[in-house]
């Protein structure tokens, strides 16, 4: 059989939640069945319009439960293709990256879930007793920029692959995501979890100068003992742009310098220490009064 979109998503649905099975030798009633059991209206609906159009026949469709069809020829196609389809057997097909995607994202809404305990606890996982399969599975997604762990699991003969981190889970997003719609829901929920800890300038001048104004009003920090001003980040991308900022709008000169605190965790700190420096943040209105009162300078 030749592998396209439909069949790759159909294949991997049958290697997660369906099955691919004949009687066994011993019995005179002979049967071949080809099914796939979920509870989800949108993935059992799938299935059905995809393997359609593979076969030209539309498997019977119980909501809530299963869709399912009985066909020799069809059982046939797909074992001489593919092989088996039992959990501890199935394989992924070889595929270009496209297919791969495809055959991932029908995998992932059968068998995936998304756990999201805010700023704790954030990933994508399977479990599986496929460790075969599931190296596959890790080595496409590898393939894709997607970084995973197996681990196998305790309590029981399962192998478990993990997907951590907010890169890894924006990648996953893009190039895969969930068509099951609450998962869907759950991953982006657990993107949005994660802090941003980078600035987002502004393009238009006005909303520039509010943006810089404010972040200097409730970042910024005047040393009483020496009166320099100081703003930290632990992005210095955040404080190359900041500089960059206040010298094209400003004409304000200030310095970057690299940290470490007491517990060895590296941060940056953007200076601004000349008098005349100090003044053009009074002038341009972008010290708050406090600021300007330990600075002692005159508006």
């Amino acid at each position: 059989m030749k592998l396209d979109a439909n069949l790759a998503s159909v294949h991997a649905y049958l290697c997660a939640d369906g099955y691919v099975i004949k009687n066994p030798k011993d019995q005179k009633f002979n049967y071949y069945h080809i099914g796939f059991r979920n509870t989800n209206e949108v993935l059992l609906k799938d299935f059905q319009i995809k393997f359609e159009k593979i076969f030209g026949i539309k498997p019977h469709l119980v909501l809530g439960e299963r869709c399912r069809i009985g066909s020799k020829q069809i059982y046939e196609k797909l074992t001489n293709s593919f092989g088996s389809f039992y959990s501890w057997h199935w394989k992924m097909p070889e595929m270009d990256e496209n297919l791969s995607k495809l055959w991932l994202k029908s995998y992932y809404d059968c068998d995936g879930w998304v756990t999201c305990k805010s700023h704790k606890n954030r990933h994508i996982g399977l479990d599986s007793v496929n460790e075969h399969g599931l190296i596959q599975i890790k080595n496409s997604l590898e393939k894709l920029g997607i970084k995973s762990k197996i681990k196998k699991r305790n309590d029981r003969n399962i192998f478990s692959l993990m997907i951590f981190g907010k890169d890894n889970l924006v990648n996953f997003s893009k190039n895969i995501g969930f068509l099951h719609p609450d998962k869907n829901n759950k991953l982006n929920e657990s993107i949005n979890d994660f802090i941003n800890y980078y600035w987002n300038f502004p393009t238009e001048k006005d909303k520039l100068v509010n943006f810089i104004r404010k972040l200097i009003f409730n970042k910024g920090r005047i040393n009483k003992s020496n009166r320099i001003f100081r703003l930290i980040s632990n992005k210095e991308d955040n404080l190359i742009n900041l500089k960059n900022e206040l010298n094209k709008l400003f004409n304000i000169e200030c310095k970057i310098n690299k940290r470490k605190n007491g517990i060895g965790t590296i941060y940056f700190e953007l200076n601004i220490n000349r008098r005349e420096e100090l003044k053009k943040l009074i002038d341009n209105n972008l010290l708050n009064k406090e600021q300007r009162k330990w600075l002692n300078l005159k508006k």
